[in-house]
């Protein structure tokens, strides 16, 4: 196992060489060609591993033992002649792949089967195949030869070892391999995404192992878009985001936004944008939840610009992080956007905060759901911190607390020197709802019946108290940062990265609890008392309109391609009336919009749209919407779906 497992390792790095050697672009791109060498070595021991425990387990079968018989023998070795042989032709496939298209080997190629004739053409036209394939299969004969030889020497070792030697071979040899497949000793696995942690795309794409690219994105090869869907509902989309020059055949949504005319401040103000877990509106106290679990929010909330009618597109915190930095809901149907190897290459607004420092803070691992791939790939100059950058403790799964999250990094915001924009992703309102110990004396846990929790919205008196000790952490946070440098220059963003679902009671419409829209409201709070007039807002939002909202109160000039608009600049135009929040429920299998004073939702099945009363701020009437204004619903949400399945697909740096 360990001679098999070197000498596949040693033909994979050849690979890798050959392509460092072939492509002088990637060559002179590479900042730094070792760390990409050692992260695609540990890409390529997954695969080794992988391909050699079944050896390990099957072989330790008498049946199966490769040295105790001719079956055994010819079993294993057809079948790692078989596992060199698809290892060799993927590799092959590879280097073409890249050469074609500058991207290392993933399941998009499989669209080439959809006109194979041509495709087969093209490639015997443009690639000396008949060389390729004589290069492969004296590669496979060499490789084979040598795998004998390794198993004939095994064979001959004499004299045979003892039964403790052999076990702790064994032993060794198998978690070995485990921890070479995990890729790491840490709580979450090696992932594809980690290869964009390098920071430039040519260390990525050489780090990169074709088998483990090409598997990652298979399972996405479904997701996709259809041009002319986009394009039926171009018109409509371009008029909502205001794009100044529409051309349904470039399909083009990008607007230049300029600087307004103003005074130039001596310095920009700095933004701390707080993605705050499981911000339930009707669970917090800024809607009069009886329970009162946020009373430090809420105070904040009367001080700055609170949009109290905001929405998340969609259900989980990856899909909230990925819409709040592209400005694109995750309409992707099966994993993440953020888990699929074609989209991680996105623009954001937020590398037009030019001179800006970029950090990022959050109390466990960016590994989760290969959200580091997608911070760091996109995001140009980002300080990330995570779980081992602090010198807190951990208190369970989420990393450590969120109290102790906003301490560390209101101690690196008091280091800044340059303007900085922060993001602080809080995790601790999610079970196991851990309260940490050392703030049990000052945070007093509240003890309410079960009947009144379930009343006003909580499940637990653990999901409560968990919910309390957000406010708590954020009151934590805000005392410490009010006497530092940064904080009068400052303004503090807060946004829920989802809801949670459940009975709404009085506190708001029927529709709220039928149609699950505890699921997306969310809180969305501008908090900057030397820049912002307080007030409350009512006009519907969206979790994609944050960035550009920064940046239209940054008054910096940017590009933006995607859904979000300036929310304070609607408001100053016609009050927002016009303003659309796109929600997909991916577990209901349902598209929709709010847009005052309805949301309109569409059934699983398609079909008419139901159109149910949404606007908590005034009683519904009592006759219902008309079908003009249900199809106009439908053709909105129809437009926003369709642009999102292709816009997370083009929306390139």
């Amino acid at each position: 196992m360990v001679s098999l497992g070197l000498l596949f390792l040693g033909a994979m790095t050849l690979g890798r060489l050959g392509l460092y050697a072939g492509f002088g672009d990637v060559r002179a791109s590479l900042v730094r060609p070792g760390p990409a060498f050692w992260l695609g070595l540990r890409f390529d021991a997954r695969i080794v591993a992988a391909a050699l425990l079944p050896l390990l387990a099957f072989g330790a079968i008498p049946f199966f033992d490769p040295f105790r018989g001719n079956f055994g023998r010819r079993f294993w070795l057809t079948l790692l002649g078989g596992f060199t042989g698809m290892l060799l032709v993927v590799y092959a496939c590879d280097f073409l792949h890249f050469r074609y298209l500058r991207q290392r080997l993933n399941a998009s190629a499989l669209g080439f089967l959809a006109d194979a004739a041509i495709s087969f053409r093209m490639v015997w036209e443009s690639y000396p195949i008949v060389r390729i394939a004589a290069a492969i299969v004296a590669s496979v004969v060499a490789m084979v030869w040598l795998i004998r030889r390794l198993h004939r020497q095994a064979a001959a070792a004499t004299p045979a070892p003892r039964q403790a030697v052999r076990a702790a071979w064994f032993a060794v040899v198998g978690f070995g391999s485990v921890v070479a497949i995990h890729g790491r000793l840490g709580q979450y696995p090696l992932r594809w995404s980690d290869a964009f942690g390098l920071r430039d795309q040519a260390s990525a794409q050489l780090a990169l192992n074709p088998v483990e690219s090409f598997t990652s994105s298979l399972r996405f090869r479904t997701a996709g878009f259809e041009v002319e869907k986009v394009r039926e509902h171009y018109a409509r989309v371009a008029a909502y985001l205001g794009v100044a020059r529409p051309d349904s055949s470039r399909l083009t949504f990008e607007r230049t936004i300029p600087a307004r005319p103003a005074a130039v401040a001596a310095r920009p103000p700095n933004f701390v944008l707080v993605l705050c877990e499981s911000f339930s509106g009707y669970k917090s106290s800024m809607w009069g939840n009886p329970l009162d679990p946020t009373p430090f929010f809420a105070g904040l909330a009367r001080e700055g610009v609170f949009f109290d009618n905001c929405y998340t597109p969609h259900f989980g915190t990856a899909r909230g992080v990925w819409a709040l930095l592209t400005g694109i809901p995750d309409v992707s149907p099966v994993e993440t956007a953020s888990r699929n190897p074609a989209m991680v290459d996105q623009h954001t607004i937020m590398n037009d905060f030019a001179g800006y420092e970029k950090l990022y803070f959050l109390g466990g691992s960016s590994s989760w759901a290969n959200i580091r791939g997608l911070l760091t790939n996109n995001i140009a100059g980002l300080k990330l911190y995570e779980e081992d950058s602090y010198d807190a403790p951990r208190i369970d799964v989420w990393g450590i607390s969120d109290k102790n999250l906003f301490l560390e990094a209101d101690k690196v915001l008091r280091q800044q020197t340059k303007p900085f924009f922060a993001i602080i992703q809080t995790a601790d309102n999610h079970r196991p709802y851990t309260i940490p110990t050392e703030d049990r004396a000052e945070f007093r846990l509240a003890d309410v019946a079960d009947g009144e929790l379930r009343r006003h919205g909580f499940e637990s008196l653990a999901e409560l108290n968990a919910f309390r000790y957000t406010d708590f952490a954020f009151r934590k946070f805000i005392e410490a940062a009010r006497p530092s440098a940064y904080f009068g220059d400052t303004i503090f963003v807060f946004i829920g990265d989802h809801g949670i679902g459940g009975d709404a009671g009085t506190m708001f419409p029927p529709a709220w609890t039928a149609n699950h829209l505890t699921r997306y409201h969310v809180p969305l709070l501008f908090y900057g008392p030397k820049f912002l007039a307080s007030q409350r807002i009512h006009a519907v939002a969206s979790m994609v309109d944050v960035l550009p909202t920064a940046a239209g109160i940054a008054n910096i000039a940017y590009r933006n391609t995607t859904f979000g608009r300036d929310l304070l600049e609607q408001q100053r135009c016609g009050g927002g009336a016009d303003n659309v929040a796109f929600i997909i429920d991916h577990n209901d299998r349902t598209i929709g919009v709010v847009k005052q004073p309805y949301y309109g939702v569409q059934p699983p099945a398609g079909g008419r749209v139901d159109l149910v009363w949404s606007d908590f701020a005034s009683a519904a009437p009592r006759m219902g919407a008309t079908a003009t204004s249900a199809s106009e619903y439908q053709a909105t949400a129809n437009a926003f779906h369709e642009t999102a399945r292709y816009l997370l697909f083009n929306n390139k740096k």
